[in-house]
Parts: C-alpha cells; structure tokens; sequence
C-alpha cells in the first residue's frame, strides 16, 4: 500500500491541469464532430469521456507502485514491447494504409503508444546506472544505439508510423545530450550528418509511402495542391485565423461541424479549440502544457535518486515533442506527420499512455524524500 507520509507530497495541481486538459479535449470533440448537414453524430465525445475515466482511474493506480519498481524490472517490458511491435506486423489489424492496432474482440491499441513508456523506462535504468558526471564515448553511443533504437525505429517504420520513430528518436538524443556527450563527438556527427544527408535523405525518401511524401511536399509548398496534398494545412490555418483574439465562441465554430477540416477530433484538434476559443484561449491552453512541462522538468531536478531524474526527464521530452509538433503542424510550421495533441486529440490508447505517463511524473515527485524509505 501506498505509504501515507508521501500523500503530503502528491501535487494536485499538476493533477488538476491534467484533468482541464483532457475535459477540453472531450468538449472539444464533441463541438468538431456535432452534426449541422446530418442527423446522425458518431459518440466520440462520450468514448473520450470514458477512456478519460479509465485513464485517471489507472493514473491513481499507478501511484501505489513505487516508480523503482518498473525502473528495475524495465528491460523485461522493454522486450515485452518488441514483442508486441512484431506481433502487429504479423497479425495487426490494418486501416488507413498503416497496420498498427492489435484487435482482441473486445478492444483494439496501439503498442506502439505503450512501447513509448516502456522505451523511457529501459534506457532511464540504464543511464540511472552510469557514474553521474562521465561523458559518453563514440563506442558506448554505439552500443546504446544498437540496443535500444535500432529495432523498434525498424518495426515502427514498418507500420508505418513515421511519428512515433521521429518522437523515440527525440527522446533517445535528448536523453544522451542530458547524460552528456563528449565534444568531438558532437562535432564528428554534425560533419557526417552534413556529408552524408544528402545520400541519406534521397534513401529515406524512397522508402517512404506516398501520402507520407505528399505530406512533406504539402509542407514545403500548400498550394502545390490546394485541393489535395496541401488541404489539411489549408484548411488548419483558416480555421486558426477564423478565431480572431477572442474566438467565435464555444459551439459556434464551423470548421468541423461542416467537414470542411479533415481529422478536425484528432490531429487537427487544436485547430478547432482556436477557431472557437481565439488567439485568447489559445495562449491559456499553451499555459497548462507549459505549466506541465515545467512540473517535469523541476520533478526531474528534485527527484531522489538518477532513475526518478531520468524516468521524468524522458516523460517531459516526450510531452514536450508532442506539443510542440503536433501545435507546428496545425500552424504549417512542420510537415504533418501524425503525432496528436497530448491529452486533447481523440483516441483511447493514446489518452492512456498519456496518464500513465504523467503519473511517473507524479510518482517520482511524491517520493523525492530519502526520508521516506
């Protein structure tokens, strides 16, 4: 049981804020997909709604459980989470040209959404056992890079789901760089990255599909296709605009309502929460995120030991990616790769990770105390 000397400790307000954000996001939901040319609306207001219940439900769970724990048995979820990435390639239900859901009857996820947590499990409980202050060598960057990234960013590609290889790939450089680097180290890679990014660049670009192609080309020129490629950028932005500084008001945007915004409940959320809400409501909606960020980041820095500091660094750098992409998508500042608004955009799996996530936060923080043990 939960030892009742940290209770004390356990910060409501970061709870708080988490809640707000995600009842926007179902309010939210609701006003993008309410019906104005048909009678029929999909419920996916009251599935958010439910998996919102659940998420916060798992959230407190996971509290009882001294973060340790998952730290020390990491590398076993670790492989448990490759398993499950080769097992949605072989027997994953596809839709949308990706194959990413595992269906058992009465639910279908994304491991992908999970292994995120297991990744920042494993490679905390590595780095939370290096000598604090040593810099990392070429050689032992090697060996890291082949144990840990190389694989899944295989298999997630495989999917494919260029956003979640691109937010691991975050996670791992941000997590060496806070570990450290030695400086000819750092200097060498930017030298190869600009010799070799050329020849890499016309290999990945290869290798990606079609729509994922059509998307960068949207990025790097909307109106190439203002009618296909570069629509959903189009349509974000006159969304975005639309809000003026104080927003139409909640309800009285016509975006989604009107299908004139595709994935206007899950990516694109952001954009409607502007359309209604103003430039006004946008910058209090940017507060809580950041106010979020900002809990991570000086949990990690008050945490007891190296695997709490690690556990909430890489949590933070994984919320952190996904709000800022996901915000530059909306305004065409980045290519359009997938990644969803944190807490806010529709989807179950997502919603969960997101809180199980989060409570690592709040659990390292509730425990910062050596007194406590």
């Amino acid at each position: 049981m939960i030892d009742r000397r940290i209770i004390k400790d356990f910060d409501l307000g970061f709870l708080v804020v988490v809640v707000i954000l995600s009842l926007i996001g179902v309010m939210t939901i609701y006003s993008s997909t309410r019906p104005l040319l048909e009678t029929h609306q999909e419920l996916f207001y009251l599935k958010q709604l439910n998996w919102t219940a659940l998420s916060l439900a798992c959230f407190f769970v996971l509290l009882i459980v001294d973060y340790r724990w998952p730290v020390r048995y990491a590398n076993i979820l670790y492989i448990t989470g490759i398993f499950l990435l080769i097992l949605v390639l072989v027997a994953g239900k596809k839709g949308m040209g990706a194959q990413r859901w595992l269906n058992l009857g009465f639910l279908s996820f994304q491991p992908s959404e999970f292994f995120k947590i297991f990744f920042i499990l494993a490679i905390s409980r590595y780095f939370s056992g290096l000598d604090q202050g040593r810099k990392l060598g070429a050689h032992e960057i090697l060996k890291i890079i082949a144990v840990f990234f190389i694989l899944p960013a295989i298999l997630i590609l495989k999917q494919p789901d260029l956003g979640t290889m691109l937010i691991l790939m975050f996670i791992f450089i941000a997590m060496i760089l806070t570990v450290g680097v030695e400086k000819k180290i750092i200097i060498t890679a930017v030298i190869i990255g600009l010799i070799v990014s050329p020849i890499a660049g016309k290999f990945l670009w290869g290798g990606l599909k079609d729509y994922q192609k059509n998307r960068i080309v949207a990025f790097m020129d909307p109106q190439a296709d203002p009618q296909g490629i570069g629509y959903h950028i189009k349509q974000s932005k006159v969304s975005i605009g639309a809000g003026g500084f104080l927003g139409k008001g909640y309800l009285k945007g016509t975006q989604g309502p009107y299908r004139f915004l595709p994935e206007k409940h899950t990516d694109f959320i952001f954009s409607i929460f502007a359309e209604e809400w103003g430039f006004a409501g946008s910058l209090v909606l940017f507060l809580f995120y950041l106010f979020i960020i900002w809990r991570g980041f000086d949990t990690a820095d008050k945490a007891r030991d190296n695997a709490g500091r690690f556990l909430a660094l890489g949590v933070t750098y994984m919320f952190f990616f996904y709000f800022f992409v996901n915000v530059g998508m909306t305004l065409g500042l980045m290519p359009v790769v997938g990644i969803p608004l944190p807490l806010m955009s529709y989807g179950g799996t997502a919603l969960l990770s997101n809180f199980i996530a989060l409570s690592m936060i709040e659990n390292v923080r509730m425990r910062r105390f050596a007194s406590y043990y």
